[in-house]
């Protein structure tokens, strides 16, 4: 809420805020839900006055209003879905990732969270021709298992190479480097400077969020939860503004009963609009994992599915047909014809 003071807008003076003090009206919100009618014989004020004072507040800290069409219209310009490539993962997350948002994928050591992002990775940058920013935090994406997933797509090695110029990546191990990375990008058009590759940037990943902002959540706790929130703001400013998706790694935690949790708390689970749970299946292929999905805006949650963390080293013709699901309403799907 916004408390009434002083010099606030013409006419709002100290006699005028007394008045209005002793009527209850404290904040902005207060005086333009009132009756102004009501309120000027109360505070034995002009109510032109008054009205004029309630008139410039509204369009001071009130938005204007915007009708359900346009909401609509800019829904179906600015958001589109990617698939990651994996079919199993498409369903989860309701046919692929969407820009605008952040999805996570939490899961321990060994669940399969950084196979999965050079997987979608490789996927935009080679399939979808859309850039990729790749943010490694670990020190475990190399180009060598990039170039050798390519390989598994095309044996033509312009076509690898030039999908390889579509990754744009930064190796960054601390949280400050972390927002100096997103703050560049997100400012001066560092985004958009990025594609150099061909295509534009459509998805920011970065492997592992958790790595760089869990160890500041101990002693050092506010100063930890600070830098945690700007890396949420920084995330969904670049989400909203830049029309990307923006997929994160995150730990897991134990629960009282011993059930895996995300990491980061509480204050970090109303970042990502999706967060899925990586585990390994116990038996069959050591490839196999299980992903569940934890918190979704379209979905009902807890609906698994499993999965082969070799999909994307496989060849093509092996694999049966990819995507995974097809056009939302209100929403485009991305494919290779796309800008």
């Amino acid at each position: 809420m916004v408390a009434l003071l002083v010099g606030m807008c013409p006419g709002l003076d100290e006699g005028l805020l007394r008045s209005l003090r002793a009527a209850d009206i404290r904040t902005v919100e207060d005086l333009v839900s009132s009756d102004i009618e009501d309120l000027a014989q109360k505070c034995s004020v002009s109510y032109k006055a008054l009205f004029a004072v309630r008139r410039v507040l509204l369009a001071q800290h009130t938005a204007f209003p915007v009708s359900g069409a346009d909401l609509y219209e800019e829904l179906l310009s600015s958001t589109a879905i990617l698939s990651t490539g994996n079919p199993s993962l498409d369903k989860l997350l309701d046919s692929g990732l969407y820009t605008g948002e952040i999805t996570e994928l939490t899961g321990g050591p060994g669940s399969g969270k950084s196979q999965v992002c050079f997987g979608v990775a490789v996927h935009i940058a080679y399939h979808l021709k859309q850039s990729v920013i790749y943010i490694d935090t670990t020190g475990g994406l190399t180009a060598g298992r990039l170039l050798q997933m390519l390989q598994t797509e095309t044996n033509n090695r312009d076509e690898q190479m030039e999908a390889l110029q579509r990754i744009h990546t930064f190796r960054l191990f601390d949280v400050c480097a972390l927002l100096d990375c997103l703050y560049g990008l997100g400012g001066g058009g560092g985004l958009h400077m990025a594609c150099v590759g061909g295509g534009s940037v459509k998805a920011l990943i970065v492997d592992s969020v958790s790595a760089v902002i869990a160890p500041l959540l101990g002693g050092k706790q506010n100063e930890g939860m600070s830098l945690m929130r700007q890396v949420a703001a920084a995330l969904k400013t670049m989400a909203k503004d830049f029309s990307v998706a923006v997929l994160v790694t995150n730990h897991v935690t134990r629960s009282g009963s011993g059930e895996a949790q995300p990491g980061l708390g509480m204050s970090w689970s109303h970042v990502p609009t999706t967060r899925i749970l990586l585990e390994r299946v116990e038996s069959g292929a050591s490839g196999r994992r299980s992903a569940t999905l934890i918190k979704s805006s379209r979905q009902a949650c807890l609906i698994k599915e499993d999965f082969d963390l070799q999909w994307w080293s496989r060849a093509e013709g092996g694999r049966g047909g990819a995507g995974g699901g097809g056009e939302t309403s209100g929403k485009r799907k991305l494919d290779e014809t796309d800008p």
